[in-house]
């Protein structure tokens, strides 16, 4: 059974793993990414972690998810905005330099796509659609049993969907549908809430997204209130891709996977309401499978998919 190197570049954390498909992570490492030392001392420790770990072990290839927008014909680093002077970094020949290695690299979005559409809630569909739910909001495609990248490898930025007039200046975009559907959106909504809410709340200035899921579970108005504008924004985003793409599953990941109780119902009656009903009764929508793998899961699916 081949092994293969995973690296998963975050803004905050990055690891190192070496992973099959029959075991999954056989050895891993993880600590803060050096982000704003620049790229090279940071990725140098990569490659040292990487053939420290990977001793006793024949790697047949890398994978590399990184949470930027990221160019894989060029094998560089796009836009960064969690990792300040990686733009245009060439990270595919740095560790093929290093290490005489086919390496595949991608953003976060569609390398995370790869993974649950290979291991997890996706497996066995040919049209999917992942959505990160994280810090930010955007989607890897699946379309055809492939993924789809778009013209310039930009292909799944649902977030920067224009869904209402105003909101949380995420993106530089009030009004976008990041601004309600992710980490950030959520910290947001919080904040405008509280300039005028009146009642009595868990809430305090610099809420982040933990606080509100954390407060909405404990049955606080003001949290409940803000949980359900989100899922219903993130309903609408959702319709728009059943609409324009038919999809079969749509995989949500990590806020969703925590706090589908909160956000579905407010989400299904969008769906219900926007998405015409012979594309949403195609399409089930589903929290991620693989969790807290899922960042390992990703570099191991770019890797393998090298071979596909």
């Amino acid at each position: 059974m081949p092994s293969y190197l995973g690296i998963d570049i975050g803004g905050t954390k990055t690891a190192v793993s070496v992973l099959n498909e029959t075991s999954g992570v056989l050895a891993k490492e993880r600590y803060a990414t050096c982000g704003p030392d620049g790229p090279e001392r940071c990725v140098r420790k990569m490659i040292e972690t990487g053939q420290s770990l990977s001793e006793g072990h024949e790697l047949s290839g890398i994978g590399i998810s990184v949470g930027a927008m990221f160019d894989p014909a060029k094998g560089c680093f796009g836009d960064a905005p969690h990792l300040p002077g990686w733009k245009g970094y060439p990270v595919v020949s740095a560790f093929e330099e290093a290490f005489s290695l086919p390496v595949t690299a991608d953003n976060d979005a569609n390398a995370c796509a790869l993974a649950e559409w290979r291991y997890g809630a996706g497996k066995g569909a040919q049209h999917m659609a992942f959505l990160t739910f994280g810090t930010g909001f955007g989607a890897g495609l699946i379309l055809n049993g492939s993924l789809y990248r778009g013209a310039s490898a930009l292909a799944g930025e649902i977030g920067a969907t224009r869904v209402a007039e105003d909101g949380p200046p995420v993106r530089g975009k009030p009004g976008c549908l990041e601004g309600f559907a992710s980490g950030a959106g959520i910290a947001g909504l919080a904040a405008e809430a509280l300039k005028h809410y009146q009642g009595e709340t868990c809430l305090e200035d610099g809420a982040n997204a933990r606080d509100v899921a954390e407060g909405a579970a404990a049955g606080d108005a003001l949290c409940l209130d803000i949980m359900q504008r989100s899922g219903d924004y993130l309903g609408r985003g959702l319709a728009i891709l059943m609409d324009l793409l038919n999809l079969e599953v749509i995989v949500i990941g990590s806020i969703f996977t925590r706090c589908e109780d909160l956000l579905r119902p407010a989400m299904e009656a969008a769906i219900e309401r926007d998405a015409m009903p012979l594309t949403r009764a195609a399409c089930r929508v589903v929290p991620a499978a693989l969790g807290e793998r899922i960042g390992d899961y990703a570099a191991l699916a770019l890797a393998v998919s090298a071979e596909a």
